[in-house]
């Protein structure tokens, strides 16, 4: 089974990062105008390809990529994944998950809210630094208005 799993169109609208299908109408993309697209080096898209992120993407009769707008799609949403910084494996698992079907949709329920967890959890600390950071920066205004009058 393909990886086939898609980000919805309402979710778009809560997300602009996400980007929308391409204004062209078409459903097939070489892997250079995925790359464009994407952000992501061709040598990447390769990779995922050959790790198993990417298995189901299509191919000419003479062996050249063609990806769809559902690849573009799940190309964005493991790339969200891989920013909250869910690891490579990680990725791998959720998308084994994807290809077995429905009979998985608890499994990948409890693998997103584990990694969500995780995500707030390092929030939460980069928010403590930042106060931190902002405290110090104020402590160092402060002063040099001081200087300033004095």
């Amino acid at each position: 089974m393909a990886v086939t799993e898609s980000v919805p169109t309402a979710l778009r609208v809560v997300d602009r990062t996400i980007p929308d299908r391409r204004p062209d109408g078409r459903d097939q993309y070489t892997i250079s105008e995925v790359a464009a697209y994407t952000g992501l080096s061709v040598h990447t898209l390769r990779w995922y390809e050959r790790i198993g992120l990417m298995p189901h993407v299509d191919r000419t009769s003479t062996g050249q990529r063609r990806f769809s707008n559902k690849d573009l799609d799940w190309l964005g949403f493991i790339g969200k994944l891989r920013l909250t910084g869910m690891p490579v494996a990680g990725m791998l698992e959720y998308a084994d998950l994807v290809r077995q079907g429905d009979e998985t949709v608890g499994a990948r329920a409890e693998l997103l809210t584990a990694h969500r967890d995780d995500v707030r959890r390092r929030i939460a600390e980069l928010q403590g630094t930042l106060d931190v950071l902002d405290w110090k920066i104020n402590l160092y205004d402060a002063a040099e208005r001081r200087t300033e009058v004095g």
